[in-house]
This record gives structure tokens, C-alpha cells and sequence, in this order.
């Protein structure tokens, strides 16, 4: 396997050093990597002294093991992941599944550092977003709710700015739109930069300060929480374990897991919990090898019928129904 460390940031001064990482050259906006390590397009792009992007649609030929490490602690990386195949995100030597069926949003302060391994033959699409704090300020500053408390949010001593949670569906179809175009060019950077725009303008407008999590974080406490959701996701047939179970898994106080666990995934521990056993239930109904029934009792849903007012209320149509479209 091979082990990349690198850096990102606003200013494109990691693209090189990622370039001579990966064996590849830098020629115009793309990322030039040998088909042993990957197939695809890595295209990257400035849109002014704040904001910058990566483009990533490639096919790993070779497992890969990609270290963050930051230089500086003045952006927020937002990671759209959409991997098709074996990816994980690596915390405290727990692995962690990314990618569409899982994590597929990561929102995370430059000052943490990261660990991403994805295995031969994984399809990789994502979008990375790197975003200046000061412009993120500003953004706050013009939304109602967060106006009043943008340093507070912002100030390194009170805060770290993390979430691993899914990303919308007003998001997936806005990268699948943009994955429709030909990378390069003009008219693709027309549609990246109005990508972007829209995806930040989801970010900050679906922001209250009511549903924020003001607390510092540490590593340890960081992946205790991964590891918390990945044992939620591990046993999605099962019943929703006690928070007190979970709490003492974390090595924390049942008041502060659940602040933790609120600050990074936007949601309570049962809400989570739900809301990954309806993504499953989707799944394996587009399987189509269990009927609804079996997908509920498969999942250890109370009953079909509150299976399917749930599965409404996520989806916005009924099992039945969604069956239906897959006919």
C-alpha cells in the first residue's frame, strides 16, 4: 500500500507536492497521475484569495493510504465523498466506511488532522472545498441566526468546527449535475464555481446556532465518536442500544456524548441510529431481494407500519411506492 502525507489549503501551493506524491505532474488546472495508481481526472481550481476546489473522479488501480496534515489552521475543508467500493476514513486505527452508502459529507477545521485509505478497484467521486474562516465569518455575519455568535464559532479556543453526517439531496443531485459536464475548460469552471456557491449557501443557510454544538474537541474525543457511529452503523438490525452503552463504549459521560456526538454528525445518537437504518432499508429494497415486510423485520423495525410512516418522512414516499419506481 502506498502512503501519501500531504497538505491542503485555500492557496494552491499543495498541488505540486500532492502532484509529486501520487508520481503525476501538474499540467494547466489537472493533476496528471500514472493509471497504476489511478484512472480519472483530478482537476483543481482557485475561485479567488478564499475559496479553492478539487475535482475528483478516478478509478484506484492501488490501494492507497492518504495522510492530512495541515499547514495552517485558517480554512474549513467540506468533503463531498460519493466512493463506490472499499474506502475508510482512519481514526484511532478504527476504520471508518466513506462514500455513498456511508459518511459522504465530512465538514472538518484545517487544525485535525486525517487519515483515508480506499482499496484497489474503489471508484472515487468527490468534491473538496477549501474555504477561508474569515469568509466563513462573513457568511455568518448575513445570516440572522448565527450573526451574533460568528466569533464564538469561529474562535479556535472556544470551538473546533467538525461534522461527519450524509450530505442532502439538494447536494447529490448538484454533483451529479456537474459530474454530467466535461471536466475542463471554461464552461466546466462555470459549472464548478456555481456548484460550489450553491453547496456553501446550503451549508450556511441550513445553519442555526440553536442546532450548534459550541465545545473544543480533541483527537481522542473525535474518534471515539467515529467509533461510536460505526458501531451504530455495524448493528443497524439490532435495537437501539442505551445511550448509557454507548457512553461507556466512548469513555465519556452521558452528557457529554451526547453533546460530542450532536457537535460532529448535526443529530442525537437515535436519530442517527434511524436515519442510517432507512438508508439501509432503501438499499436493500433497490435489491430487490426482500420485500418490505422482510426489510422491516430485516431491521428490527417495531412493525411495517411504522417502518413505512418512517421511511415517508425520510424519503418523502412510501416503501411501496418507492418499490414502484424500481419497476
Amino acid at each position: 500500500m502506498k502512503k501519501i502525507t500531504h497538505h491542503y489549503g485555500v492557496e494552491l501551493d499543495w498541488v505540486e507536492p500532492l502532484a509529486s506524491e501520487l508520481e503525476g505532474e501538474v499540467e494547466g488546472n489537472f493533476i496528471l497521475v500514472p493509471d497504476h495508481i489511478h484512472s480519472g481526472q483530478r482537476y483543481f481550481l482557485s475561485l479567488g484569495p478564499h475559496i479553492s476546489v478539487m475535482y475528483i473522479d478516478v478509478v484506484y488501480n492501488s490501494e492507497i493510504h492518504l495522510r492530512q496534515e495541515n499547514n495552517t489552521n485558517d480554512f474549513v475543508g467540506l468533503y463531498y465523498n460519493l466512493t463506490e467500493g472499499e474506502a475508510v476514513l482512519l481514526s484511532d486505527d478504527v476504520a471508518n466506511p466513506i462514500g455513498r452508502w456511508n459518511y459522504n459529507l465530512a465538514i472538518l477545521d484545517s487544525t485535525l488532522y486525517s487519515d483515508y485509505i480506499v482499496k484497489e478497484g474503489s471508484k472515487t467521486f468527490a468534491l473538496c472545498i477549501f474555504i477561508k474562516k474569515a469568509l466563513i465569518k462573513e457568511y455568518f455575519q448575513n445570516n440572522p441566526s448565527l450573526k451574533e455568535h460568528a466569533d464564538e464559532i469561529l474562535n479556535p479556543e472556544l470551538n473546533t468546527i467538525v461534522k461527519f453526517t450524509r450530505m442532502s439531496n439538494d447536494s447529490y443531485n448538484l454533483l451529479a449535475n456537474l459530474r454530467s459536464h466535461e471536466v475542463g475548460g471554461t464552461v466546466f469552471d462555470l459549472y464548478l464555481r456555481g456548484t460550489v456557491q450553491n453547496l456553501l449557501a446550503e451549508y450556511i443557510e441550513k445553519m442555526t446556532y440553536e442546532e450548534l454544538v459550541i465545545d473544543k474537541i480533541n483527537e481522542n474525543d473525535l474518534s471515539q465518536i467515529i467509533k461510536s457511529q460505526s458501531y451504530l452503523i455495524e448493528n443497524l438490525t439490532q435495537l437501539f442500544p442505551s445511550i448509557e452503552f454507548l457512553a461507556q463504549q466512548a469513555g465519556m459521560s452521558e452528557s457529554k456524548y451526547k453533546k460530542l456526538f450532536k457537535k460532529i454528525t448535526g443529530m442525537t445518537p437515535n436519530s442517527f441510529f434511524l436515519n442510517n437504518k432507512l438508508v439501509e432499508a432503501k438499499r436493500l429494497l433497490q435489491e430487490r431481494q426482500l420485500n418490505i415486510t422482510e426489510v422491516s423485520d430485516r431491521l428490527s423495525f417495531t412493525n411495517s407500519s411504522y417502518f413505512a410512516v418512517k421511511f415517508r418522512e425520510f424519503f418523502g414516499m412510501s416503501p411501496k411506492d418507492f418499490v414502484k419506481q424500481l419497476e
